[in-house]
């Protein structure tokens, strides 16, 4: 028997962006809803997004900019890349909802999107999308739009990192998130609270009827009379659980919030569900920073990265979940060590050609002072520095800038693909390493989140080990396994399932 303090329609667990979603479409059909957030802002992961978009083909915002594109050649691309390791009703379940649910919320004065072009992440794929046609994003907004909630929204990055000032305008994750809570305080059956941490979920008959949160040092027992939403994000700040189920890294470079622990996850588990994909992440190459954590960067308009042994072993400008993945088994087969380093020459300075750095670099002399950025006058001294092979190095240089003169990268595709050359404006990403000095900057693997979690039907609906939903019970987002399983289809994957499922657990309520 439990001693309810508050009673609703729907619990929502998480402010990311399926928390906002799942809260905003509870609110608007008519539904007393409760979002709770474990930190001390809203947002999660999301919030620190650059574009904070979304991959749902065929929407309607891809539709007024002219797209030719189609449900069945996305779902065509879809399955391609994701083979048979996900349910396929889920698989289609996820391609075919993002233009409805984009027509729903665009129903909204508030809630504004707009085409952002972003290649697809397998471009040799049946029907890939090498024009970007299939992503979405929210419409930048000023803050003066949202009054105090300003404040209440996490990120940037930068601001959060390295103390930087906010800035006048959201954009990206932070407007999507903005534009979501700024509609949802419209109605007065919706509460928003922060740092409320759910700690355990409530049963009766096997059904699961609220939860159990703490909030101002208490212990807040939250009645939900139609079901719960986890859409709390991943387990990537945890670094037991990531050792528990074997994810690489550690919690220190991931992209996510500190709050991301896992207590939803494990709230699930303990309620009898199922769950898949544990030792899976969104994977991305991580530049070290002076505070020791390397993060998410993309966009590399230069340089290559050598192991150990002074040796070229990837495909630099590959998308950065395929490339993370070819970091990490790299050094499951003990031929990449941490740090690797990405090699460059003087064309740019010191500093190294990335376009997209996702936490801003700072003074160039902090990175040197903590050893994370070598220069020399020759490949010979550069080597010494870093300690590699210097005759390995040498070669390793020379044939990348032989296989540059001819443009065509024959020992790993670097510039095959459409989004290898997005960042170049279509020039080829093979530049040659000539002018001295030398440089080198550190790198190793981050995350952008963990993307195993509770086994879900196409409602969102938890299953238990036996593929039974449980009642009451829905996932979302990094909360639930993706979809997606073991790749990345698409810039939005992650943002886009965490609005769809959590948008189809409340409808399925309803």
């Amino acid at each position: 028997m439990v001693d309810w303090n508050e009673e609703c329609d729907v619990l929502v667990v998480g402010s990311g962006a399926g928390g906002v979603t799942g809260a905003y479409t509870a609110a608007r059909e008519g539904l007393d809803v409760i979002l709770v957030e474990a930190t001390d802002k809203f947002g999660g992961t999301t919030a620190y997004s650059g574009g904070g978009g979304f991959w749902f083909p065929a929407n309607p915002v891809l539709k007024r900019a002219g797209t030719d594109d189609t449900i069945e050649d996305a779902l065509e691309y879809y399955h391609a890349v994701v083979g048979d390791r996900t349910p396929r009703e889920l698989q289609d379940t996820y391609v075919r909802g993002g233009a409805p649910l984009v027509e729903y919320l665009e129903q909204d004065e508030n809630l504004k999107f707009e085409m952002l072009p972003w290649p697809d992440y397998y471009g040799k794929a049946p029907k890939a999308r090498n024009d970007g046609q299939r992503h979405t994003m929210p419409t930048p907004m000023p803050v003066s739009e949202i009054g105090d909630l300003h404040e209440l929204i996490r990120g940037p990055l930068d601001f959060d990192r390295i103390g930087t000032p906010l800035p006048d305008m959201l954009v990206g994750g932070r407007a999507l998130v903005g534009r979501f809570l700024k509609s949802i305080r419209t109605y007065p059956n919706a509460a928003l609270h922060l740092n409320s941490p759910l700690v355990e979920l409530v049963t009766e008959d096997g059904a699961v009827v609220g939860g159990i949160v703490e909030r101002d040092g208490g212990r807040v027992a939250i009645r939900a009379r139609k079901g719960v939403v986890m859409a709390a994000g991943g387990f990537e700040g945890n670094d037991e659980l990531r050792q528990k189920y074997g994810v690489p890294g550690v919690a220190r470079d991931t992209m996510g919030p500190w709050g991301n622990l896992g207590q939803a996850h494990q709230a699930g588990i303990a309620v009898g569900a199922d769950t898949d994909l544990m030792d899976q992440a969104w994977w991305s190459p991580g530049l070290t920073h002076p505070d020791g954590r390397s993060a998410f960067a993309l966009c590399f308009t230069g340089g290559i990265f050598v192991s150990q042994d002074g040796k070229r072993f990837v495909n630099e400008s590959a998308p950065y979940d395929r490339l993370g993945r070819d970091v990490i088994a790299a050094m499951e087969a003990g031929s990449v060590t941490l740090p690797y380093w990405m090699i460059y020459d003087d064309k740019q300075g010191p500093r190294p050609p990335i376009a997209a750095t996702n936490l801003s670099m700072v003074e160039t002399e902090k990175y040197v002072d903590a050893g994370l950025w070598h220069s020399a006058d020759t490949l010979d001294e550069l080597a010494a520095k870093i300690g590699v092979p210097a005759d390995a190095l040498a070669a390793t240089v020379a044939r990348f800038n032989e296989l540059a003169a001819t443009g065509v990268d024959r020992d790993f595709g670097r510039g095959d693909e459409a989004y290898d050359r997005a960042f170049t404006g279509g020039a080829s990403p093979l530049v040659p390493i000539e002018q001295g000095p030398f440089h080198a900057a550190a790198f190793g693997i981050s995350d952008l989140g963990t993307k195993g979690g509770l086994r879900t039907d196409t409602a969102a609906r938890v299953l238990d080990t036996s593929g039974t939903p449980i009642p009451g019970l829905y996932a979302a987002g990094n909360t639930m396994a993706a979809p997606s399983g073991y790749v990345y289809p698409g810039g939005g994957n992650p943002i886009g399932t965490s609005m769809l499922f959590s948008h189809l657990a409340v409808m399925d309520m309803v």
